[in-house]
């Protein structure tokens, strides 16, 4: 099975070319690192012993051992941002029959201190590393951007 990565970015913000790269490898790396974390007490997460498991069940551990595939595509509103976000957020493990629980994403809000007037606004999200049939049910419409 092939795994990907598929960022998503608010088109309509107008970003220059290099907020977009930024925020867009926030995204990449906060649904990778927010894998990093498990919450024991509901106010202070943990640090896991390990990023991944060696398992060929594992989406995650996949990607990170093969092509790092990455796709990245647009939508023109917050409102589609966040159904995107939703969508990924329901993708469960045990549906798919893979080792991980949920399915690796992360929304970012930007502070605004450089492009936004000081509105922190949400600007994309990244969707996986996961399976990459699972994520195109989600963001395989999109178009790239």
């Amino acid at each position: 099975m092939e795994t990907k990565q598929v960022i998503v970015i608010r088109k309509d913000l107008k970003m220059r070319k290099g907020k977009m790269c930024a925020q867009a490898a926030h995204a990449s790396m906060a649904a990778i690192l927010n894998e990093m974390f498990v919450e024991v007490e509901p106010i202070e997460p943990v640090k896991r012993h390990v990023l991944y498991t060696n398992s060929i069940k594992d989406p995650l551990y996949d990607w990170l051992s093969n092509s790092f595939t990455k796709i990245t595509t647009y939508v023109n509103s917050e409102d589609e941002l966040f159904d995107i976000y939703q969508q990924a957020l329901a993708v469960q493990g045990a549906i798919s029959g893979t080792a991980r629980q949920k399915m690796p994403c992360a929304i970012i809000k930007d502070n605004g201190k450089t492009e936004f007037h000081g509105i922190p606004t949400y600007t994309c999200v990244a969707v996986g590393p996961w399976w990459a049939d699972e994520v195109d049910l989600i963001t395989g419409e999109l178009p790239l951007l």
